[in-house]
């Protein structure tokens, strides 16, 4: 067909309704605990049956459901448009043995893909939350898995190291090696890697049968073993066989049918195969628009900073997007490393490389540390040692600032708020809310109170909870700071600066950040002439742009400033 005209595109909606979300990610197990009676999941015996051992930081602590629901207001202060729950399905409750061992308190070990884990409550205890929730105006997200499942598959050998294809390739029943991403034959039992025994229970039956997985042993996290090799020891699902793509589409399924969720979180992406997420992804779409949810919205983990890593999951792998991890490298070095403004200019410029006929870099949800990498106090601590409190709060706000006010969907990693630290990432970045009795967590620093995490952390009148609540405001108020057009104006030295543009309105904002420790000026041009730039944010007096459009912005140290044009502008010649 012939290309549409300029008049049919500009008439076309620019962004995709869900570009505007502002996500707050949390553990069930270490948010709140609302019902001590479900802390052991409804075991008995010692830690290593239960799970639950409350001075420890890698067991259950307690927190549930029933406590998320009862603190939803405390969430939704901060602005918080979508919750994003890490994986709530029933998980092993211990892998490991001795020194190694843990709990599956963080949810990523799913023995059982049809039930809520009992530490966290029933399935009628979530559907109350997503009730509850959207009652309050915010969706819930899901987190969920498809690369594998809890360790219950064993080999023979009783040894795991990858066992590549090239040297143990698959044979089919005749005895013939076959390469699995041209599709999978009748497979010869006989002839995996390893041999591959089954040695618990999960939930589909047919998660039970081995030869639904790779069975290549420890993933080395390169070359091929990334998507064939099991994740520290975890069961890697054999992806690349239909069974295994329809036995996940019919579990996912059955959540979006049966409780009224509004997305998905989905871990570990880029250890699956891509052609997988081109079928499953298109599934679940086309299930939930059938459930009546046409604005589903599903976005991966591709744990990369690189943008020709990441992008692909988004245009051939078809998710809505994927995790920003190019962002955090970037808004990390800039806020709290004092790199130059070219390292964010350079994540910006990528941003042609996630457009596609469904989605753009408008959807890509950003954020500045999470459960797995750590806190961004972690990173700030870590980056100078040496910083009093108060510099360190301020550039967290900075950090806050570049990420609310730049394109894409926010994320509020839980306790962020409460200036929440920490020594590293994993299980030294997933405290309790509630007051703790883990010893590495009661020396952690919360920047910006004098708190210790002994006591419960829900202060709303905390220094970053009352910031990040009045960015939440200021883009709630000003839409075009969610989703409007970005334009760079101005990358140079300390100074980075942009406009964000009202597609329907032709309302400009100029935004300018600043990671100097001195206030700085920048001249720059907009998008229009004689026009007044009233401070919304960061700035009291107006600026008015001269007749080559130039204004010139005093961004004060460490911080970020927003002006809104007085009149629209000007319509295209």
């Amino acid at each position: 067909p012939a290309p549409p005209s300029d008049a049919r595109l500009a008439a076309a909606p620019a962004r995709h309704d869900l570009t505007r979300e502002q996500f707050y990610f949390v553990m069930p197990d270490r948010f709140a605990n609302g019902d001590t009676s479900n802390d052991r999941g409804g075991l008995t015996g010692s830690r290593s049956s239960t799970g639950y051992d409350p001075t420890d930081k890698g067991f259950y602590q307690g927190g549930d459901l029933k406590g998320l629901t009862e603190r939803l207001d405390y969430i939704k202060g901060l602005g918080t448009t979508s919750i994003w729950l890490a994986p709530i399905f029933k998980n092993r409750p211990v892998q490991g043995e001795g020194k190694d061992a843990s709990a599956g308190y963080h949810g990523y070990w799913i023995t059982d893909f049809t039930q809520v884990d009992p530490h966290f409550g029933t399935n009628a205890d979530l559907t109350k939350l997503i009730a509850r929730a959207h009652a309050k105006g915010m969706k819930v997200f899901f987190d969920v898995i498809t690369n594998h499942t809890a360790d219950t598959v064993d080999y023979a050998e009783k040894e795991y190291g990858y066992r590549p294809k090239g040297a143990y390739p698959y044979l089919d029943t005749q005895g013939r090696p076959f390469d699995d991403r041209d599709g999978v034959r009748k497979v010869d039992a006989d002839s995996f890697p390893y041999t591959p025994k089954n040695t618990g229970q999960k939930v589909p039956a047919w998660l039970n049968d081995p030869a639904m997985y790779h069975n290549r042993g420890d993933s080395t996290f390169a070359g091929e073993s990334a998507e064939y090799g099991d994740f520290g020891g975890l069961d890697d699902l054999w992806t690349e066989r239909p069974e295994v793509v329809s036995g996940m589409e019919k579990i996912y399924e059955r959540w979006v049918r049966d409780f009224d969720i509004d997305g998905f979180r989905i871990d570990t992406v880029k250890h699956v195969d891509l052609d997988f997420w081109t079928q499953w992804a298109t599934a679940l779409d086309a299930y939930a628009k059938k459930q009546g949810r046409p604005d589903f919205f599903m976005f991966g983990e591709v744990y990369s900073a690189d943008t020709d890593v990441t992008s692909p999951y988004v245009t051939r792998g078809r998710l809505d997007a994927t995790l920003d991890f190019p962002f955090q490298d970037a808004a990390r070095a800039y806020a709290s490393q004092g790199a130059s403004a070219d390292r964010l200019a350079k994540v910006f410029a990528d941003d042609y490389k996630y457009a596609s006929g469904r989605a753009n870099a408008y959807e890509q949800v950003t954020f500045l540390g999470n459960h797995d990498m750590g806190r961004i106090g972690s990173f700030l601590k870590a980056d100078d040692p040496k910083a009093s409190d108060a510099d360190l709060v301020r550039r967290d706000r900075l950090a806050n600032a570049v990420m609310f006010l730049s394109r894409g969907n926010p994320v509020v990693y839980y306790g962020d708020e409460q200036g929440f630290t920490g020594s590293g990432g994993d299980k030294d970045a997933r405290q309790t809310m509630f007051a703790s009795k883990v010893d590495d967590y009661l020396d952690d620093d919360e920047l910006g109170t004098n708190r210790t995490h002994a006591e419960d952390s829900y202060d709303t009148s905390a220094p970053l909870y009352k910031e990040i609540a009045a960015l939440g405001k200021l883009r709630r108020d000003n839409p075009a700071l969610a989703d409007g057009v970005q334009t760079e104006r101005y990358a140079k030295g300390s100074v980075y600066a942009f406009s964000r543009t009202d597609p329907k309105t032709g309302t400009e904002y100029v935004v300018a950040l600043n990671n100097a420790a001195e206030a700085q000026d920048a001249t720059f041009a907009t998008g229009s002439a004689g026009t007044r730039f009233d401070g919304i944010y960061g700035a009291e007096k107006p600026l008015t742009s001269g007749s080559g459009k130039d204004v010139t912005v005093t961004v004060p140290a460490g911080s970020a400033v927003v002006y809104k044009a007085a009149k629209p502008l000007p319509a295209p010649a």
